[in-house]
């Protein structure tokens, strides 16, 4: 009995750490004056939320779409609704492809509000707090909506422009992992199966992704 029990605990804990272990955590490392001010010009954005698209007939076709595939994790309607248009819009300001966002978050967050990882990453997309020191203010709370999306797709961008847009080494750097292929293979995947959607005739054309 006391094997079983035990067997069905180590079972647990690997199954919490398998959901954990992707989780972000970025280094710190410091900002040149140039690009501190230009990431804290972005994270100061005020801007309402807002699709991006040359039509509202293909903003709404989009949001449809990744409404129906988000529902299972996001089942409240107007909270889903939120969260894909804010991700949208950061995304798509920060040049980013929207539905690699959303991969990203499936791994990093499994799209949980609240998420927190062992090294204290916080929210959808895993932002680490200095970040907020550094680029932000102390009191920003990572844990809402669209701090937490503007913090990671401004993140994100920065380290794409590190790695001169190469997505592949700027997602390992995001989480921390750089040179190590099984985190940004992981976001690749679940943007190409879970979240893939057909090109269309966008007002922006995502940079470098």
């Amino acid at each position: 009995m006391l094997k079983i029990i035990n067997f069905g605990l180590a079972v647990l804990i690997g199954t919490l750490l398998a959901a954990t272990c992707f989780a972000g955590s970025q280094q710190e490392q410091p900002l040149s004056n140039s690009v501190k001010a230009l990431m804290q010009r972005s994270i100061s954005d005020q801007a309402v939320p807002r699709l991006v698209f040359a039509t509202p007939a293909e903003g709404q076709a989009w949001l449809n779409d990744m409404s129906t595939r988000l529902k299972r994790r996001i089942p409240d309607d107007r909270y889903r609704d939120d969260l894909l248009r804010t991700v949208h819009y950061e995304a798509a300001r920060a040049g980013l492809d929207p539905q690699m966002v959303l991969g990203l978050i499936e791994v990093e967050s499994g799209f949980k509000k609240y998420a927190l990882s062992a090294v204290g990453a916080r929210g959808f997309m895993q932002v680490m707090p200095f970040w907020a020191r550094s680029i932000g203010a102390k009191d920003h709370n990572l844990f809402l909506l669209r701090t937490n999306l503007r913090y990671g797709c401004t993140i994100l961008r920065h380290y794409l422009d590190i790695e001169h847009g190469d997505l592949y080494r700027a997602l390992g750097r995001y989480n921390g992992s750089l040179g190590q292929p099984q985190y940004p293979n992981m976001v690749l995947a679940a943007w190409r199966k879970n979240w893939a959607y057909p090109p269309r005739n966008w007002t922006h054309a995502p940079q470098n992704s």
